[in-house]
């Protein structure tokens, strides 16, 4: 579980850590019998990457790779005997490939907040996995999403964000409005066979549920036209029964947003999400400060169909007493996991959230978005020290995923086991597995 936002005052802070000779230690030291089947298919991995006969051949052995590593995790078994999965998870390059295929561009994922796209010709761009993307609001006030990829010979389009009337792409200039039409294309002139009325930008699905921007990134045929995603459609099919529940928390509600920070963490993506999952194991080890606005007597895990909600009481005026009367997290804190990657944090006046994004089996970027009660967004003093005291908590979850992630690729490492307390990651894991399973 993580309570926490980040500083204002740098706009990006990358986290690293040295990973220390894991390659030389494989080939050096020997391997447990526990750890056989792990090595086993990377080693097939590696050895049909480099077979030239035949690409068919290297397709079927990297997805049986990728289907052993995933049978080594038994969703049947329950969290007080089951076995955590193994360290391959979090280290192995085919299985980082499959699981984007199979957990992140089916659903809807989120990729930003209303507030980046509020007038009409904003913009902002991103990357999911492979899937390059910009999401705009055009001149008619409708909210698009495309691949952000020019027709014509594959350049990236647009970078940041801002506003644009257009979009011209750097390379060649072919121009594109904020509908997806292609409007100009330089040089075409004597080309046969030409369907430039076709070449318009590919769409993606967006939609919008309180403050958040999602994507669905999907391999199945649609038109765009024809795609009209209500509120209720979406949250029913991103949150489930946890929907209402999230409404009564007040995570939808309007509050105003304060700032974003990002930040690079050398560690799997799932790493910073057993993390957040623990049920605050760690907060008494590793978040000293913390700990004086939690009653984690009072903790407890309510799980969904893929949300998983952990709540705590906080500290509420005895906290403040102590500390000035300054209290952020007030009386009750609620702490939603909605699968694969996103965090919502509600908690006094504030909604944080924490986006994690893979940027391969080793490393993750880390957005956070922070909203505040309109009542509070003048107060220069409460933001600055709250946002202190998350960076605070941010730097020491940063320590802690890092260590974990190399940890996870000595030899000495496998499996683990659940602590009762630990629900929500197994949730999380048996949500995996079920993408995952071919």
């Amino acid at each position: 579980m993580m309570t926490m936002l980040a500083t204002i005052t740098p706009q990006s802070s990358t986290l690293k850590s040295t990973t220390t000779g894991y390659l030389n230690l494989h080939l050096k030291f020997s391997v447990s019998v526990s750890q056989s089947a792990r090595r086993r298919c990377l080693d097939q991995s590696l050895f049909c990457t480099r077979d030239p006969i035949s690409s068919s051949s290297r397709v079927v052995a990297a997805a049986s790779n990728t289907s052993n590593l995933v049978e080594e995790f038994d969703p049947e078994i329950p969290v007080e005997r089951a076995l955590t999965p193994p360290s391959s998870w979090y280290t192995d390059h085919q299985f980082h490939h499959d699981e984007l295929d199979r957990v992140f561009y089916g659903g809807w994922q989120v990729v930003g907040c209303s507030n980046q796209i509020k007038d009409n010709r904003d913009f902002f761009t991103g990357r999911l996995g492979e899937v390059e993307f910009v999401v705009c609001r055009d001149d008619d006030g409708t909210i698009n999403a495309f691949h952000n990829v020019c027709s014509h010979h594959a350049s990236i389009l647009a970078s940041g964000s801002g506003r644009k009337s257009c979009f011209v792409c750097p390379y060649h200039g072919w121009t594109y409005s904020l509908n997806g039409s292609l409007v100009k294309a330089t040089r075409t002139t004597g080309i046969e066979n030409s369907a430039l009325n076709e070449m318009g930008l590919k769409p993606l699905r967006v939609a919008v549920w309180g403050p958040f921007v999602l994507l669905k990134v999907t391999q199945a045929t649609w038109k765009k036209e024809e795609d009209v995603e209500s509120d209720g459609l979406v949250a029913s099919e991103w949150l489930g029964s946890s929907a209402g529940r999230l409404s009564e928390g007040g995570v939808d509600s309007h509050l105003s947003f304060i700032c974003r920070r990002e930040y690079t963490i050398d560690c799997n993506w799932k790493v910073f999400c057993d993390n957040y999952l623990d049920g605050g194991y760690h907060v008494p080890y590793a978040h000293k400060g913390l700990m004086s606005g939690l009653d984690l007597e009072t903790y407890s895990t309510t799980l969904f169909e893929r949300v998983s909600i952990q709540e705590c009481g906080g500290g509420g005026s005895k906290a403040g007493e102590e500390d000035g009367g300054f209290d952020r997290l007030g009386s009750q804190a609620l702490y939603a996991f909605v699968y694969p990657n996103f965090m919502i944090n509600r908690y006094g006046p504030w909604v944080d959230t924490n986006l994690v994004i893979p940027l391969g089996p080793r490393k993750c970027k880390v957005v956070f978005d922070y909203f505040l009660d309109p009542s509070l967004k003048d107060d220069e003093a409460f933001i600055r020290r709250s946002l202190e005291e998350s960076e605070r908590v941010q730097m020491e979850d940063a320590v802690l995923c890092e260590n974990v992630q190399r940890g996870l690729e000595s030899p000495a490492y496998d499996k683990g086991r659940y602590a009762l307390v630990e629900k929500a990651m197994h949730h999380f894991h048996c949500l995996l597995h079920r993408n995952l399973k071919i």
